[in-house]
């Protein structure tokens, strides 16, 4: 060994740790050391949790249906590009442009919840790895309060997206229907 060695072998036998002792009666060695508990079967989820995505996932993904549904009756409602009287038109697009917020923020709702498994899962896996550490119990728990509380603020998005995109529908659905009006001849 170059330099300092710290491995066990190296050091003389009175500084070695022990790591095997003997049982008195039998002479058997067994292992000494902290005990590790050992996890039968998966480790489980937090089951609050996994009901509360097994709820919103379906809400989000009918969110995103919707939406996209929305768009496109927008976009086929949107006539040919003239000059002038595009007042209506301009309505349609900022609508769009609404709906397709909505619907971003909705995928990006999806992500989160995808996140969550993959980022718990690591954290099970250093608490099943270090189960001494009360840290990573306790890391753990935090974390699914603070997904908790971010769930609830998807869910309260969801239905201020609701509300919003059909406040905004139904107050300009005159202008999404016909976005120029027919009586530009009287005009003259």
């Amino acid at each position: 060994c170059n330099g300092p060695c710290l491995a066990e072998e190296h050091l003389p036998s009175s500084k070695k740790r022990k790591l095997e002792a003997e049982l008195p009666e039998t002479g058997i060695p067994v292992s000494v050391g902290p005990k590790l508990p050992h996890f039968p079967g998966p480790v489980p989820c937090n089951t609050k949790l996994v009901r509360i995505v097994d709820f919103l996932k379906p809400e989000i993904l009918l969110l995103v249906n919707s939406c996209n549904a929305i768009k496109l009756w927008i976009q086929l409602k949107i006539p040919k590009i003239e000059d002038g009287n595009n007042f209506g038109v301009g309505i349609q697009e900022d609508i769009l442009a609404e709906v397709s917020k909505a619907e971003s923020d909705a995928g990006s709702y999806l992500e989160q919840m995808s996140r969550y498994f993959g980022s718990r899962g690591k954290m099970v896996s250093k608490l099943v790895k270090y189960p001494f550490l009360d840290d990573y119990r306790r890391s753990i728990n935090e974390y699914d309060e603070k997904v908790f509380l971010s769930f609830r603020l998807i869910l309260r998005e969801l239905r201020n997206i609701y509300v919003v995109l059909y406040d905004v529908i139904i107050k300009n659905y005159e202008k999404l229907i016909r976005p120029r009006n027919s009586n530009t001849s009287s005009l003259y």
